[in-house]
């Protein structure tokens, strides 16, 4: 773990390598509220890729320079992420190897408490998180992201999921969302964001949000419906005001790149991609393959930024090929693009709330059809 107190312009590593623990997929959240737990720092990871055990959480109460022993999570929600309620409850979304989950730890904010998880839900996604073929090779195909509404209004601690999942009898993606108006105990059905004609040959992934200060929900994720091979691939953006009743017309927000060029070790563009939202819109960093690279002939794999608001905007940036003198070509920067007309939300279906699962020991996972589960490499022997 590395601190900054001064914007990111330089990082100091708060312990030696490797005693913060941690394994595959690792997110974390900081309680910002202002109860017994202000400041406590949360982080759970698939730790069966690298310490042989399940999906682990972390906790440190001293601003990351210390970490508890890890301790399993019921259900192994993997591949998600967490939040803090204004009430200090922490949530964590994932999913378990075959259902999504989202479990709730009441005490985790007492620091002389061991953490204990009393609520697992299970929620209907409308699908399951893919990968390792298609349009990511060696990679997924989305993660499960959990955000909590801290708006103070009438919305405040909604909880809200959204992923690019495959549904029943598609071997493709759509971005799926869904939502808790009751601490997590019952979610609603799930909502399909993206708004084009389903074509199983489309691909609608790495979708991720966030929640503004004022509620609102801004989504992005990468897009086929525009391609002709149905794998070159736009950043496409949609926001709501109603928590996700419905969503806006869907805007791409970048050009189009070839999401296979580029790979260096591994055929994959990676795993990941973010957004934070503030009021009057979205500031997200995603991978992109605009700049070509004569050192190597193709495109490269860059990370880039946009910014995304309602009210829409044109794709975003212009790439200009241009000459590298070193084997890494540095990205040129150019002109963002002019603000178009205004998108006009289109409502979609509106999700009614359906109860859930209660908590129960975890079932039986239902062997998945094509494409594969992700597979667990077998952790190489530690020294």
């Amino acid at each position: 773990m590395y601190r900054s107190t001064n914007g990111g312009q330089s990082w100091t590593e708060l312990q030696a390598d490797g005693l913060a623990g941690g394994g595959d997929k690792e997110w974390f959240a900081i309680d910002k509220t202002n109860g017994p737990g202000h400041g406590f720092q949360y982080q759970s990871n698939d730790g069966a890729d690298c310490s042989g055990s399940g999906v682990q959480f972390q906790r440190s109460t001293d601003g990351g320079v210390t970490w508890q022993p890890p301790i399993d999570i019921p259900n192994e929600p993997t591949t998600g992420t967490l939040d803090v309620d204004t009430n200090g409850n922490l949530f964590i979304g994932g999913e378990g190897f075959s259902p999504f989950y989202c479990v709730r730890s009441s005490n985790a904010q007492f620091g002389g408490q061991t953490p204990m998880f009393d609520q697992i839900t299970q929620v209907d996604m409308g699908g399951f998180i893919g990968g390792f073929g298609g349009i990511n090779p060696d990679g997924l195909w989305g993660q499960l992201f959990l955000a909590i509404d801290h708006s103070g209004t009438a919305t405040n601690n909604n909880i809200y999921m959204l992923a690019s999942v495959v549904p029943p009898g598609r071997s493709t993606t759509d971005v799926m969302f869904v939502r808790s108006t009751d601490d997590g105990a019952t979610f609603s059905a799930p909502v399909k964001v993206n708004d084009d004609p389903v074509n199983p040959n489309k691909w609608h992934w790495f979708a991720t949000f966030s929640v503004a200060p004022n509620g609102r929900l801004d989504a992005v994720w990468y897009d086929t419906r525009n391609a002709a091979n149905n794998t070159d691939s736009q950043l496409f953006y949609s926001f709501s005001t109603d928590t996700g009743a419905t969503w806006s017309a869907n805007v791409a927000v970048s050009n189009s790149f070839n999401p296979f060029e580029g790979y260096p070790n591994q055929d994959k563009i990676g795993d990941y991609i973010t957004i934070v939202s503030d009021e009057t819109g979205g500031n997200v960093a995603y991978a992109a393959t605009f700049n070509f690279n004569p050192n190597n002939g193709q495109h490269e794999e860059d990370v880039y930024y946009v910014r995304v608001f309602p009210g829409g905007q044109g794709p975003s940036p212009k790439p200009t090929p241009t000459a590298s003198p070193t084997p890494t070509a540095t990205p040129t920067p150019t002109a963002t693009s002019t603000p178009t007309a205004t998108a006009t939300a289109t409502p979609t279906a509106t999700a009614t709330p359906t109860a859930t699962a209660k908590p129960t020991p975890r079932p039986t996972p239902t062997p998945r059809g094509t494409p594969a589960p992700r597979p667990r490499p077998t952790p190489p022997p530690r020294p």
